[in-house]
Order: C-alpha cells, then sequence, then structure tokens
C-alpha cells in the first residue's frame, strides 16, 4: 500500500517506519528542509529505542523516503496521515492551527480518491473540520478516519507493531475496508481492530490518558498520606494492585508525570468539557494534584537542609520518563529552578536528554555531568528524578565517599530504604 505520512515528529516517525517495516511504500512530508536532509541521512530528531535501526533499513531499502513536497509526498498515496503538533493554547485546549494547515495541503495535492487519517491527538469535532479543511481545496473524493495512537514513550515500536488495539472511527465502509487491510499485519495473534464512530474514537484517546493520569495522580496522593501516618506505599499499593479489577500498572508514586501526552490532553478534555458545558472536576484535581507534585522533592530538601542558599546538589535525570530525551513537562525542570531560585547549584546527568535539557529547557544554568558518578563532586545531596535503568543499582560506597552529606532524595522510589539506611545516607523517598 502507498502510505503519505504529513509531519515527521514523535507521531509521524514512528508510524511511518513502522508502516514501512511490514512492506507499504512510505513518504513522510515535512516542511523543514534541514530535518527532512537529515532524516535522509538516518539522522533522527528523537531518542526512541529501535527506532534508528529500523528506520535506516527502511530508507536503504526503499521502503521509506522523505520530502518538503506534498505534491511528490501524496502522489498516488492511498491512505494519508496526519501526525501534526497539536500544542496547547493558553487555555489548555488543543490548537488545530497544523492539522487544518496539513488537511488543506493534502486536499491541493489529491490526484484520486484516499482515506485522510487523523493519528494526531485531537479533540472531539476535529475530523468535521478537516473534512470541510480538505474538501475547500480538493473536487476528489477522500474520506476522513480517526485512529488515535497509544504509543508509550520509550516502547513506541513494540506499541506500534504489537498494539494491545486499533481504534478506526469512520462513517465510510469503504475507508473502514481499507484501514483495516492496513492494520492485519499487526493484529494477527487477535487483538482487536475496534470500528466506531469518528466522535468515539476522538475521544477514546483522551479517555485513555485521563484515567492513567489519574491513577498516577490518585497514588501520589496516597503516598502523601502514607508519609503522615506511617504507612508504605509500596504495600499499599501491593495490596491494591493484585486486585484483579484495579491491576498493577500506573500504581507508582513519584515526583509527577510529565511528558507530550499526559499533562496536554488532560488541559484538552476539560476545556472540550467546558465548551460543551460540563465541569470535569476529577480531571480539574488531576492537574492540580501533579502540579503540586512536582515540588516535593524540593520541598524535602528544604526540610533536611533549612537554607538551601549556597548549596550543592547532584541530579540523575531530566527526562521525564526513561528510554527518552523527551523533557516537556519533566518534573526536573520545576526542580531545577526551584533549587537555583533558593541559591542553589546543580550539576545534573541524563543519559540521553542532556542535549535537549541545554538546548530547550534549562540552559547553562545548570552544570552537566559526562558520567552519573561525575555528578556527586561536592554535592550536598543527591536527587533522583528519573528511574533510568542504569541508576537502580550504583555504587553506594563511592555515592557515600563523594557526597558532602550522605543524602539521597529519591522522586521514583528506585533503591532500597533498608539498604541505603544501613550504609549511613539519610533517604528521603516518596510514600515510604
Amino acid at each position: 500500500m502507498r502510505i503519505a505520512v504529513v509531519g515527521t515528529g514523535y507521531v509521524g516517525l514512528v508510524a511511518g517506519t513502522c508502516f514501512a517495516e511490514s512492506g507499504n511504500h512510505v513518504t513522510c512530508i515535512d516542511i523543514d528542509e534541514e530535518k527532512v536532509r537529515r532524516l535522509h541521512d538516518g539522522i533522527l530528531p528523537i531518542y526512541e529505542p529501535g527506532l534508528e535501526e529500523l528506520l535506516r533499513r527502511n530508507v536503504r531499502d526503499s521502503r521509506l523516503t522523505f520530502t518538503t513536497d506534498y505534491a511528490e509526498g501524496i502522489a498516488d498515496a492511498e491512505v494519508v496521515f496526519i501526525a501534526v503538533g497539536t500544542p496547547p493554547g493558553e487555555d489548555g485546549s488543543a490548537d488545530l492551527k497544523y492539522v487544518l494547515a496539513a488537511a488543506r495541503s493534502i486536499g491541493e495535492n489529491l490526484t484520486g480518491y484516499a482515506v485522510i487519517v487523523d493519528k494526531s491527538t485531537v479533540p472531539v469535532g476535529t475530523a468535521r473540520k478537516v473534512k470541510e479543511a480538505v474538501a475547500s481545496t480538493t473536487k476528489h473524493e477522500f474520506d476522513v478516519v480517526s485512529n488515535p495512537e497509544f504509543l508509550k514513550e520509550g516502547a513506541a515500536i513494540d506499541d506500534f507493531l504489537k498494539p494491545d488495539r486499533v481504534v478506526i472511527g469512520s462513517e465510510s465502509p469503504r475507508a473502514a475496508k481499507v484501514m483495516n487491510e492496513l492494520y492485519a499485519p499487526f493484529v494477527r495473534t487477535g487483538n482487536p481492530i475496534i470500528e466506531t464512530d469518528i466522535e468515539s474514537a476522538e475521544l477514546t484517546k483522551y479517555a485513555a490518558n485521563a484515567m492513567l493520569a489519574t491513577r498516577i495522580s490518585f497514588m501520589n496522593e496516597i503516598a502523601n498520606i502514607c508519609e503522615r501516618v506511617g504507612a508504605n506505599v509500596n504495600h499499599v499499593r501491593k495490596g491494591i494492585g493484585t486486585d484483579a479489577r484495579i491491576g498493577s500498572r500506573f500504581l507508582f508514586p513519584g515526583c509527577g508525570y510529565g511528558g507530550s501526552c499526559f499533562p496536554k490532553d488532560v488541559q484538552a478534555i476539560v476545556r472540550t468539557s467546558e465548551e460543551y458545558g460540563y465541569e470535569f472536576r476529577i480531571l480539574k484535581a488531576v492537574e492540580e494534584v501533579n502540579e503540586r507534585q512536582k515540588h516535593t522533592l524540593f520541598e524535602k530538601a528544604e526540610k533536611h537542609f533549612g537554607d538551601l542558599k549556597g548549596k550543592h546538589f547532584a541530579l540523575w535525570g531530566l527526562a521525564f520518563k526513561p528510554n527518552t530525551d523527551d523533557m516537556r513537562e519533566a518534573p526536573a525542570i520545576v526542580l531545577c529552578n526551584q533549587l537555583l531560585e533558593a541559591g542553589a547549584t546543580v550539576t545534573a546527568f541524563d543519559p540521553e536528554a542532556m542535549e535537549e535539557a541545554k538546548h530547550v529547557y534549562i540552559g547553562d544554568k545548570i552544570n552537566y555531568a559526562d558520567k552519573p558518578m561525575d555528578a556527586l563532586d561536592g554535592a550536598d545531596a543527591l536527587f533522583v528524578v528519573t528511574e533510568w535503568n542504569e541508576f537502580r543499582r550504583p555504587d553506594f560506597e563511592s555515592i557515600y565517599e563523594s557526597l558532602e552529606h550522605p543524602v539521597i532524595i529519591d522522586g521514583r522510589n528506585i533503591f532500597s530504604r533498608d539498604v541505603v539506611e544501613e550504609m549511613g545516607f539519610t533517604y528521603y523517598a516518596v510514600g515510604c
């Protein structure tokens, strides 16, 4: 099948590469000439485990190409995916200007019937707007389908190639048939392709992310109660996670969620609800709890040291989660800014996100270490903010010797309290 993907961000690159991997001919379109040139050379703008190898292989085998030319990219395409950004507006609602601009450009360059697919996370009603935008610039037949993505950063390749489910929102049997044929290779083990109306498909992605964000904020609330009553959140988590009605996933407390999806999607569904005259009280609380939770590590340091002016801290982890370089809405940004405002200094290490931090978020306001242990030199305490695997079993004796004060503030509960306290550390975790 011939496929075009508009947008070479996270979703567009993963989708385009994985469709090519299953034998389709895919052209990815982006208006950024330098980005397209680098992609042709196999240089990715993001870090995602396994993606670079797949992309290079499919470029080499001529199944995957990149262009800035809509006419070239869409020529003879049977399916055209819109995978451009939907950044939040000032009020938290999704900004659709890139989606609708892409839709108009697609319409201008259609050469025949095509299925146009909303792959970007978009609010209810977007497919109707896309249909109007395409229709305003073409006389060719087309259908618009909603096909939300459910990709976890750090595990996106597996999520795409082996999906739990595929959701297809369509009002056209012809388009639904095309989409079923396209996704058939990915669901051979029996996972479902769920066909539904367009509005339900559009809402499904928001509902899924909102539910997961709610579980995280709920467990952070439980963790905060545990600290006050002397309970252990890890025991509570296991106690409720073994209940089949609840399950064990997304029950880990910490210093707040971040990334490109949860914060944006929670805000968007709240704003959509308001547009339709409904107040989504639970999700407003989820947002509030998460923002407050990002301050918890700073508060623990302040409680231990008092005045932080002149203190120096080591920080392990900048990305919002492991196996990505994504720092959007990352708790580390909040923590670094709070420490700097308090007069402290910071040296950070992250396996993938330091370049992103230098160029986009924190710049040269903090120092960066080449290795995790290098960040500890002269530090008064160690913060653990992202649970990269390489942080889980460190040399605690070397950490003890490097720190000015043997204090660890663990925002992801990756260490055993018994182990670190037996070695003489003062250990602060979340809820235990």
